[in-house]
């Protein structure tokens, strides 16, 4: 029986992506790589797109957090500090539920983002509910779309 884990999204099966892995024995993280080339411009906002989607059990969620080079090398931060990405996000219906890192370019240069970079760190956790959570609204589409309910 599956628990969790990463999928190629269709589109992108024949594009050479790989799914992410840890790596090394102790790491809590899979890394996450951009599934394009892509020039960031200075004091830009974009979308890095991953290629990926992740199945998971009811009561967990991915945790998105960039990787320690992204800020030190490439003056790149993520925009929302930890991207969250909930169970119920998987093949949903606008992107099939596409793994994307969105990131400013703080610096004063152009920042090159190379296909199968490693860019991020995903890290699957359980989470608690609160007592009487009733929560039955269905995710309609993709990113950003919980609260178009």
């Amino acid at each position: 029986m599956r628990k969790r884990g990463f999928e190629i999204v269709s589109a992108f099966v024949n594009e050479g992506l790989t799914c992410p892995e840890r790596k090394t024995k102790g790491s809590a993280g899979y890394d996450l790589s951009s599934r394009v080339d892509m020039v960031i411009k200075p004091k830009n906002i974009a979308f890095v797109p991953t290629g990926m989607k992740a199945y998971m059990e009811e009561d967990e969620v991915l945790l998105l957090y960039p990787r320690s080079s992204l800020g030190f090398k490439k003056q790149l931060m993520q925009v929302n500090s930890v991207g969250v990405i909930d169970s119920d996000y998987y093949n949903n219906p606008d992107n099939e539920g596409e793994i994307q890192l969105i990131v400013y370019n703080f610096g004063n240069e152009d920042v090159v983002i190379k296909k199968n970079e490693r860019i991020a760190q995903g890290v699957f956790t359980k989470y608690l509910r609160v007592d009487k959570d009733h929560s039955v609204v269905k995710r309609l589409g993709g990113f950003g779309s919980t609260d178009k309910g």
